[in-house]
């Protein structure tokens, strides 16, 4: 999250940056204590908040407001002031909030939790799993690499099947599809290991859910573009590009209801 924060006195601007990080200690913080600056530097970057002093030293923070406003619509403005009759011009340009002086860790992150535009948060080191196009799963932006071939494509079957628990034998039928089953108790057990091991690596051993002779996922644990789809969310829905795990062909049941 990248925000700015605005006051032309030094002291009031040291202790609104420092709220601010303290409320979101990942966030990006640009502090100005002149209008002009500020301008600038939201012209050139994607601001998702500014906490703006209402009186800028003799300039009007609500037109500092209004100026970010037009090059970006969705940012989210938070007044910071000392004197409550404001409140109504604020209110009437659709602020996303108001605070009132003195400034706390506390105050800040009320408004950030609740914020007009909300700041979809980034990833960052959790798994994210894709389920449009080809099945891959990821820490971070990195593919996560397992030792075998199967312990993708069980994952992948595991998701495909939206939490429900997997018994050991359906998994091993669909993974080895129309194969000799001779053997495939004992790789099955190999590739079942290599999943818990491969996540337990990455701090993330405990998105599955295991009973005696089952598997299964906990779709609250992960991040996945399928699971957004059924929920309905925006970033699911504009995932899906007409493909749903495309190299593996038990996918099409799951496909075909998609489509």
């Amino acid at each position: 999250m990248r925000i700015i924060a605005v006051d032309d006195e030094e002291i009031a601007l040291e202790i609104l940056s420092d709220a601010i990080r303290e409320a979101e200690p990942s966030a990006e913080v640009a502090a100005f204590d002149k209008y002009k600056p500020a301008l600038e530097y939201a012209a050139e970057n994607n601001c998702d908040a500014a906490f703006i002093d209402i009186n800028l030293g003799g300039r009007s923070g609500i037109s500092l407001a209004k100026k970010l406003k037009l090059s970006n619509p969705e940012i989210n403005i938070i007044f910071s002031t000392g004197y409550s009759e404001y409140a109504t011009d604020a209110f009437e340009m659709h602020a996303s909030g108001y605070i009132m002086k003195p400034i706390t860790a506390e105050k800040v992150r009320c408004e950030l939790e609740n914020l007009r535009f909300p700041v979809v948060r980034q990833v960052g080191e959790q798994l994210r799993i894709q389920c449009f196009g080809s099945f891959d799963v990821f820490i971070g932006n990195k593919p996560l690499v397992f030792k075998y071939f199967k312990t993708k494509e069980m994952l992948a079957y595991l998701v495909d099947r939206n939490g429900a628990m997997c018994p050991n034998n359906e998994i091993i039928s669909v993974l080895w599809e129309n194969e000799d089953m001779s053997g495939k108790q004992t790789y099955f057990k190999s590739v079942r290991r290599d999943l818990l091991a491969v996540l337990r690596s990455v701090g993330c051993g405990d998105i599955t859910i295991q009973r005696r002779g089952e598997i299964g996922i906990d779709k609250e644990k992960v991040i996945c573009d399928y699971f957004d789809w059924l929920d309905g969310k925006p970033e699911g829905i504009n995932a899906y590009r007409g493909e749903y795990m495309q190299q593996y062909s038990w996918g099409e049941l799951i496909h075909g209801a998609i489509n």
